[in-house]
């Protein structure tokens, strides 16, 4: 390696953090890649490529990618010694792990990022350590409560927990931030001890820390972080029962999201200050907005958002009295949940397509997917629908068929493995047994002739034609064939040996796949000796030090994850998903509404009068 190769990598290197400053992020890899290419001996220059490059594809949303590459840097920083290196790729790589959803590695990479910044009494790192460990448990305790669907303050004591967790965590970024006095951190950990405590239900200690996050964004004149900070005032507020306040923040919002030019922003916040004039009963204001966000959403060709808004318009129309315009919206949210695939939405859609059509005196027809009077026109839609059979037969061919399905969908994922895994055996007609020499502890078989005049135990010498082994190894049982040649029953070592030969084939495939391969550090030229001695040996003695640790190892090996975990074929999903567009808030308070307006709405529903005209008739024939 010249020193022109490693000022041509220096150049390329800088060239690409040059261009992922200017937020080309693409380009600036395409220089990255070029100067691993190009490769150098110096490990410094290597490691901040791998680092560049890590975060480069981590911005791209290519994050197995990163992952390779942040671990690329923490392997050479732990070689090189360099613990503030470690502790840097440490927590990359624990925020990489965090957004694929691998929360446990997550927090293993960031623990130790945080533990070497103690060491070295890195106040930044510290506080860094703390708040990305933080956004672990936050991500994890969200990530475990939309599971279950539930409201901000009703989940499960395991979610609570991780929520609680991430409290603890923030409160100790806060409180080193406040010491070092770094305003900016303090509004980061202000937002997220806001958003956790709204998760915990605790809305008033939300709204203390979500108003101090306004108040340095303003310093800072931050626009973005000032509208979420209002857009977070008002969903805490909505909780508390607070509309009116929590309307003045959501237009805030809007005005906000205007000047920074995010149309779906912009239309999240018309869908909440909807959804609170909702709330308000003031249905035409409401109107107005569900207006603006569902042209907002059309615009931005988001078939979520304008289901919703036609959702809520409908409803908004219902409770006005305007039933034919709340028939047209609930079509339309019909239509668009089938187009999406939301059977949630359809079902929805459909009740309230009944309930309408009822109040209407309007029959139901099947292109509307209304649900008919009469039991006959259930029958009929539930056929079109798949959601009842016609009879109990149809219902039995259906299950067997799913059945068949699952399993031909299970036989193809799995497939190649299963394939892997058969070996060829041979089935011998006529078997009769005798002792085979001593096998190992592990192994036991039986030895097997079939000869050319019908089966039987051989005499000493006597070559049979045809020699099987019934093998025993690990509670499985195997035939295999061993010689078609002739074998004397007076050579035990040879058929041990042979029979151990065979094992060995057909286990040598898999043997090779758990092998574990030195670490390749791609773009390292000329490797000094010492490098990949610290990369594939051992310690030992002296060494031991300065070798990398088996902690070191098993997060790395944590990180990898398991092959076999990655070869399993998962099962197809049928939990009801969750579908969300760009023009649909994150916080959607819509199950609150429903809630709240569903006494009305029973309040509101006509009573079929034929009891009481056939009570009445009854009374008057009596007297």
């Amino acid at each position: 390696m010249t020193d022109m190769d490693n000022s041509t990598c220096l150049e390329l290197a800088l060239e690409g953090e040059r261009l992922c400053k200017a937020g080309d992020c693409r380009a600036g890899v395409a220089f990255f890649e070029a100067a691993i290419q190009a490769g150098t001996d110096d490990l410094r220059t290597l490691s901040a490529i791998y680092s560049q490059l890590g975060n480069a594809y981590f911005y791209l949303g290519e994050y197995t990618k990163a992952m390779q590459y942040h671990k690329h840097d923490l392997t050479l920083a732990r070689t090189m010694g360099d613990r503030l290196g470690e502790a840097k790729a440490s927590g990359n790589l624990g925020n990489t792990l965090k957004v694929m959803g691998r929360f446990d590695e997550a927090v293993l990479c960031c623990k130790r990022h945080l533990d070497i910044s103690r060491e070295l009494t890195d106040k930044v790192g510290e506080g860094r350590a703390l708040y990305n460990l933080g956004n672990v448990f936050h991500a994890k305790g969200k990530h475990l409560g939309r599971l279950g669907q539930q409201d901000p303050g009703e989940f499960p004591e395991d979610v609570r927990n991780c929520l609680l967790t991430a409290v603890n965590y923030y409160e100790e970024n806060l409180e080193l931030m406040r010491e070092i006095t770094d305003r900016a951190a303090q509004g980061r950990a202000c937002g997220n001890l806001g958003n956790t405590h709204y998760l915990l239900g605790s809305f008033t200690q939300a709204i203390k820390y979500h108003q101090e996050r306004l108040n340095i964004a303003r310093e800072f004149g931050d626009k973005a972080a000032e509208r979420r900070a209002h857009s977070n005032l008002g969903n805490a507020h909505i909780f508390l029962g607070e509309f009116e306040t929590a309307a003045e923040h959501y237009k805030k919002t809007l005005l906000l999201a205007q000047d920074l030019g995010d149309r779906a922003v912009e239309a999240q916040a018309c869908y909440s200050l909807g959804n609170t004039y909702t709330l308000l009963r003031d249905y035409p204001t409401a109107i107005d907005y569900h207006l603006r966000h569902l042209r907002i959403a059309e615009e931005l060709m988001d078939k979520v958002g304008e289901g919703r808004a036609c959702w809520s318009l409908g409803n908004a129309h219902a409770a006005m009295g305007n039933h034919e315009k709340a028939l047209h919206y609930a079509q339309r949210h019909l239509e668009i949940s089938r187009e999406i695939g939301d059977p949630t939405g359809e079902a929805t859609a459909q009740m309230n397509l009944a309930d309408l059509r009822r109040t209407l005196g309007v029959d139901g027809d099947g292109g509307c997917g209304g649900m008919g009077n009469s039991t006959k026109g259930h029958a009929s839609e539930a056929d079109d629908d798949g959601l009842y059979g016609a009879d109990s037969k149809a219902n039995g061919d259906d299950a067997m068929d799913e059945e068949e399905s699952f399993f031909n969908l299970v036989t193809q994922f799995q497939s190649k493995r299963m394939d892997d895994q058969r070996c060829s055996l041979a089935i011998v007609d006529n078997k009769e047994n005798q002792q085979a020499s001593t096998l190992p502890s592990n192994i036991h078989g039986e030895l097997f002739f079939q000869g050319n005049q019908g089966g039987g135990i051989r005499a000493p010498g006597v070559a049979p034609s045809f020699v099987s082994f019934a093998c025993f190894y690990e509670g499985v049982c195997f035939y295999f064939p061993l010689f078609s040649h002739i074998v004397s029953i007076e050579s035990p070592s040879r058929l041990k040996e042979d029979l151990m030969d065979l094992i060995a084939g057909m286990q040598s495939r898999r043997m090779d796949e758990q092998r574990a391969s030195l670490p390749r550090l791609p773009g390292l030229n000329n490797a000094n000796p010492d490098i990949l001695r610290r990369l594939s040996v051992e310690p030992a003695g002296e060494d031991a030090a300065a070798l990398p640790d088996e902690n070191f190892f098993e997060m790395l090996m944590r990180c990898q994850g398991t092959r076999l975990e990655d070869q399993r074929s998962a099962l197809p999903d049928t939990s009801p998903r969750r579908h969300r567009g760009p023009t649909m808030p994150d916080e959607d308070f819509f199950s609150l509404i429903m809630r709240l307006q569903s006494g009305r709405l029973e309040d509101q529903r006509a009573e079929d009068p034929s009891p009481l005209i056939a009570a009445n008739g009854a009374a008057a024939t009596s007297s």
